[in-house]
């Protein structure tokens, strides 16, 4: 019995077919994970110590390092399609962008906008992380843990992890108190109108002078700014060097504790406030109650 040739090299050929692609997938994956481990051990680690000589803080640091990883992956990726005769990455992306740019930018436009933020957190750096911030007209509050390309992570004084929106922080205001070196303090003292306003402002000028951690430079100074339906209203005004959120909380209690106590000492008083209700009470058919009592 004759067997014909013409099916056995059809075999051949499909068999062919099917090894050249697996030799080639066996190249891609291969070649992918040799240039991304040496791009990983070698690169990574170079730009790391690169950045550090440079004395970047960690705020710029930590998205720069994001970006050398995804070119890291790129790059070996690429090089991985050459290998495998894949044929030219580049083409082969642009291809496939070109097909998907209208779905992937319907789907991710709010990813898009958050990008686009924090590209320019990055460069304004309205914020560093360390900072404490307040947002949403003072509704949000913390100190900020990360800075992504999407998104920033804010820990609350609560212990709390706020992940927020990249374009949440940029398209309204960000209030900063820790941006500069120094921070003014203010707190309303209310005395009563029969108590001698110049004693009152002396005392909580002394106990401003008398707080080491109070600055001398700006002064402390107080000023009338209210007059209550209960009490006079004097505002003190104060600086402290290095603020945080916790120097700030701490120095404003015990400057407010050593007012209060001094207030007390020497008679000076915070009234409460007073509430006067007018009106009258009018009673109709009094005869006709006290005749249902009787009964």
């Amino acid at each position: 019995m004759m067997v014909e040739p013409l099916p056995i090299l059809e075999r051949l050929l499909d068999n062919s077919g099917y090894a050249l692609a697996v030799t080639q997938a066996l190249y891609f994956v291969v070649s992918l994970v040799v240039i991304y481990l040496v791009g990983r051990l070698t690169v990574i680690p170079l730009v790391s110590r690169f950045l550090d000589r440079r004395d970047v803080d960690r705020h710029a640091k930590t998205p720069l390092l994001k970006l050398v990883r995804f070119g890291v992956v790129f790059v070996a990726v690429s090089v991985a399609f050459g290998f495998a005769d894949y044929g030219n990455f580049l083409t082969s992306l642009a291809t496939i962008a070109a097909a998907a740019t209208l779905a992937i930018g319907l789907a991710t436009q709010d990813v898009i906008k958050n990008f686009v933020s924090g590209v320019f957190i990055y460069t304004d750096q309205p914020f560093k992380i360390g900072d404490w911030i307040e947002w949403d007209g003072g509704s949000y509050s913390g100190v900020v843990e990360d800075i992504g390309l999407r998104v920033t992570r804010v820990r609350t004084f609560d212990n709390e992890l706020l992940t927020v929106p990249n374009s949440q922080l940029t398209d309204g205001v960000i209030k900063n108190p820790v941006a500069y070196d120094r921070l003014r303090l203010k707190f309303l003292f209310g005395i009563g109108y029969d108590d001698d306003i110049d004693r009152a402002t002396e005392i909580i000028v002394e106990e401003a002078e008398d707080h080491p951690e109070i600055l001398d430079d700006p002064a402390p100074s107080v000023r009338l700014t209210e007059l209550g339906d209960s009490s006079v209203g004097l505002q003190s005004r104060i600086w402290i060097a290095n603020p945080s959120r916790s120097d700030y909380v701490k120095i404003k209690g015990d400057y407010v504790t050593s007012v209060k106590e001094r207030f007390d000492a020497e008679d000076i008083d915070i009234p409460y406030p007073n509430r006067t209700i007018g009106g009258g009470l009018e009673l109709t058919n009094v005869e006709g109650m006290v005749e249902a009592a009787d009964d």
